[in-house]
């Protein structure tokens, strides 16, 4: 008996993975709750749809699953060993949309934390991932920098952080 999978049970295992009410974006919510900080979750209005907004502070959070946001060098964001090219297509698009989102973002004022799984996932690095958030958010000099670039169709906002390749 083999441990592969025919294409219509792949099919169901991914559909079946949620989009909203993670695990580790339960986790950053709890943390931050208990901190006393009160936010909105997956506002609409804002592009990208963030995890958590926190209004008050200008900033959203979005907590990024390795596989599905191509988390550069990560063990936990390796591509299937089928149907490798729809795969690389799919995670290409998802860091494409979330750098628009970002400058997007960026652009209408607002910080942007983006927030890895696999920073989750252990205990040690849990408390000091969830630390640096909420300090990130309650602190306005401690987010990442980006820099502005004008260009012949106006200004963009390049962040220094880099996004995951494939």
């Amino acid at each position: 008996m083999t441990d592969v999978m025919t294409p219509y049970e792949r099919s169901r295992c991914m559909a079946a993975i949620k989009g909203r009410n993670t695990k580790p974006e339960m986790l950053v919510r709890k943390f931050l709750f208990a901190k006393g900080l009160r936010y909105r979750v997956n506002s609409r209005k804002l592009p990208g749809s963030p995890d958590i907004v926190f209004r008050k502070y200008k900033t959203v959070v979005f907590v990024d699953g390795c596989f599905w946001h191509g988390h550069q060098d990560c063990r936990l964001s390796r591509l299937s060993k089928s149907n490798i090219d729809f795969w690389r297509h799919k995670i290409n698009l998802n860091i494409a949309r979330d750098y628009r989102a970002d400058v997007e973002l960026r652009l209408l004022g607002w910080r942007v934390i983006r927030v890895w799984e696999c920073s989750l996932r252990d205990s040690a690095s849990r408390e000091a991932t969830l630390t640096a958030i909420y300090e990130r958010i309650v602190s306005p000099h401690k987010c990442a920098s980006y820099t502005m670039i004008e260009t012949e169709n106006g200004v963009v906002a390049e962040p220094t952080e880099s996004y995951g390749k494939r």
